[in-house]
């Protein structure tokens, strides 16, 4: 019998993989990107389980629905981009 689908495929696309005291690193199509607290305060003093909670409703695009916080790949990587830093709750 053979099928159409590859198997081993992960099916979620993106993954927390480990959260320090800097910060909060990201696995996402064999990429890893790390999210300092400085950068990205939203994620500091939040729940792991909010933090563990990430979506990829497209490639490079990441959605966080417990933080309602969206990032993209090119956010993640190059913050000095994108100046305008929102305040943690």
């Amino acid at each position: 019998m053979t099928g159409s689908f590859a198997l081993g495929t992960s099916t979620s696309g993106v993954e927390v993989t480990h959260i320090s005291a800097q910060g909060v690193w990201l696995l996402a199509s064999d990429k890893e990107l790390f999210l300092p607290y400085a950068q990205f305060p939203w994620f500091k003093n939040a729940p792991v389980e909010a933090i563990l909670n990430v979506e990829e409703p497209r490639r490079g695009h990441f959605y966080w629905p417990d933080l309602d916080v969206d990032l993209t790949e090119e956010i993640i990587e190059h913050p000095e981009r994108f100046p305008l830093v929102a305040r943690a709750k």
